[in-house]
């Protein structure tokens, strides 16, 4: 069957996000001490003692496992976190809920400062002519502020939706709203376990994006490799011609 619909993983895919989630991560909880503080100094009040990273890392991790339909939203997750060490370290519950809020704020404002791969945006304005594009993504960037997003008809949040990759129903759902059959659609990821995999299981085709160094061996039927998601182009024109055409 003729392919129409190319869904997208986003971090690492699109963009490298290895730099992107260690600046947002010292960033948004560095703000959050920093500024509780003041704060609470321009009150009047005595600075309650700082809550820690590494003790805030662990703990969204132990709360992902004890709420097991959570563990993939991650903003949920690290909300609740940060709420639960402010009221521990003193800070009353209705100021630990304002100042998780803020940090989350500021959190997501860091989160989207990222530079997708060079000729990406080109590239999807070009595969957007052909194909009706979409993404699937277990992250949790603020996707629709990003001018990328602009070229995608549908995003979804996996783990905001309880079903974070491998899990096959945030592909469901997006084969749903495109009205697409599974051999209609190709998914383009970076990780075997979390695109690659569950895309096949489905039945769809899966173009992973690996590193050179990566070990493939010998690829199932309906994988293609790439070393770089700039690639997928020349790799699509080679294959039979789309039909953009939505369902009636």
């Amino acid at each position: 069957m003729t392919l129409r619909v190319l869904t997208f993983d986003l971090d690492d895919t699109l963009w490298d996000n290895a730099g992107v989630m260690e600046r947002t991560e010292h960033g948004h909880f560095d703000w959050l001490v920093a500024t509780l503080a003041e704060w609470q100094r321009s009150r009047g009040e005595t600075p309650t003692p700082a809550i820690q990273l590494d003790e805030y890392r662990q703990r969204r991790i132990a709360l992902g496992l004890q709420q097991w339909a959570r563990r993939g939203d991650f903003s949920w997750l690290r909300e609740r976190t940060l709420i639960a060490l402010l009221k521990e370290s003193g800070v009353n519950h209705a100021a630990a809920q304002l100042w998780a809020a803020l940090a989350m704020a500021h959190f997501h404002t860091l989160r989207i400062q990222l530079t997708p791969f060079e000729g990406v945006d080109a590239m999807l304005e070009r595969l957007g002519q052909r194909y009706r594009l979409g993404t699937i993504t277990n992250g949790n960037v603020a996707f629709h502020q990003l001018p990328l997003s602009r070229l995608f008809e549908h995003s979804i949040a996996a783990g905001e939706i309880f079903a974070p990759k491998p899990d096959p129903r945030a592909f469901l759902a997006m084969l749903a709203r495109f009205g697409a059959s599974p051999s209609e659609a190709l998914h383009i990821g970076d990780s075997w376990q979390e695109d690659v995999l569950p895309a096949l299981r489905l039945g769809m085709r899966a173009v992973w994006i690996a590193p050179p160094e990566a070990q493939t061996g010998n690829l199932p039927s309906g994988v293609t490799r790439l070393t770089n998601v700039r690639e997928l182009e020349s790799f699509l024109s080679h294959q039979a011609a789309p039909s953009r055409t939505k369902p009636q």
